[in-house]
């Protein structure tokens, strides 16, 4: 019964999450006919490239999104997964059809450069970004830096923002250089609400601690901020001596009070930090402090 049960929680998830990369295609498309497209300002990636080849030949953008994406799709399939590949085909026909069905919507925002980049980019970059976290992709683009990463002795960020260049000079030849210059900005912000979009606002921080209060602090911690720490056994490289390192995942909203705390116990400690994307499983939920 227990695994009949998992099959079908893991159906519905699975359906969910295909239905949330389809709104996302529909958002993305919402953002490109009626704010970004209306004002001359295009998107990077193969989007850009469906668009500026729309302007040229008169093509229809839906179906030129649906046919460039199609060697992409493949690379993600060999790349990533099946999956992977699977959910980016909805999101891309989600977002092809999309943009033919918004097509003759009338823009919500004309001549204002400024907000049609912010409004443009932050509709763009939530429908993306709403997509890429329930496992698929609106653009192919970072597919190809991924595998040419993999090819040649420079990073994915490195690839997609040579490619990116690629992209805004033939979008230069089209909506000219303030339209370059303005989907590059759109692009900019778009990229910044896909990571917001996936990591969420509030986000997760690693504090990794090294005092001579080991035990004192997280007792404080405890009783102070309702979390728990673990301990690790480090040596110092230099001095050869054994420390207690102090592991201790919070939310940023408790950064300060616990930079408070450090202060007061130890002003010495050896503290790192690191950003966390995700944070699953254990014991993370907060305790009652009150």
């Amino acid at each position: 019964m227990n695994s009949i049960r998992k099959q079908k929680a893991n159906k519905l998830l699975i359906i969910l999450r295909g239905l949330l990369v389809i709104i996302g295609g529909f958002i993305a498309a919402y953002g490109l006919e009626t704010v970004l497209i209306p004002n001359n300002v295009s998107d990077g990636g193969v989007t850009g490239l469906s668009i500026v080849s729309s302007e040229l030949f008169g093509l229809p953008l839906g179906a030129l999104i649906a046919i460039i994406n199609i060697p992409f799709i493949w690379l993600g399939y060999k790349q990533i997964g099946k999956t992977f590949a699977l959910f980016s085909i909805i999101g891309i026909i989600s977002l092809a059809v999309g943009t033919v069905l918004f097509h003759h919507t009338s823009a919500i925002i004309e001549g204002d450069t400024l907000l049609v980049t912010v409004v443009g980019g932050i509709i763009l970059g939530f429908g993306m970004g709403l997509a890429l976290r329930n496992g698929g992709a609106l653009d192919g683009i970072d597919m190809l830096a991924v595998l040419l990463s993999r090819k040649l002795p420079f990073g994915t960020s490195d690839f997609i923002l040579f490619l990116n260049v690629f992209v805004f000079i033939i979008v230069s030849t089209v909506f000219g250089l303030q339209g370059a210059i303005l989907s590059a900005i759109a692009y900019f912000i778009a990229s910044k609400v896909i990571h917001i979009v996936e990591e969420g606002l509030s986000g997760s921080k690693t504090f990794k601690v090294i005092t001579t209060q080991p035990e004192l602090l997280v007792e404080t911690i405890r009783d102070r901020l309702g979390r728990s720490a673990t301990y690790n056994e480090v040596y110092g490289g230099f001095s050869h001596e054994k420390f207690k390192e102090i592991t201790c995942v919070i939310n940023r909203l408790e950064e300060t009070k616990l930079k408070e705390i450090l202060n007061e116990i130890d002003p010495k400690s050896f503290v790192t930090v690191y950003d966390v994307a995700e944070v699953r499983g254990g014991n993370f939920r907060k305790n009652n402090i009150h």
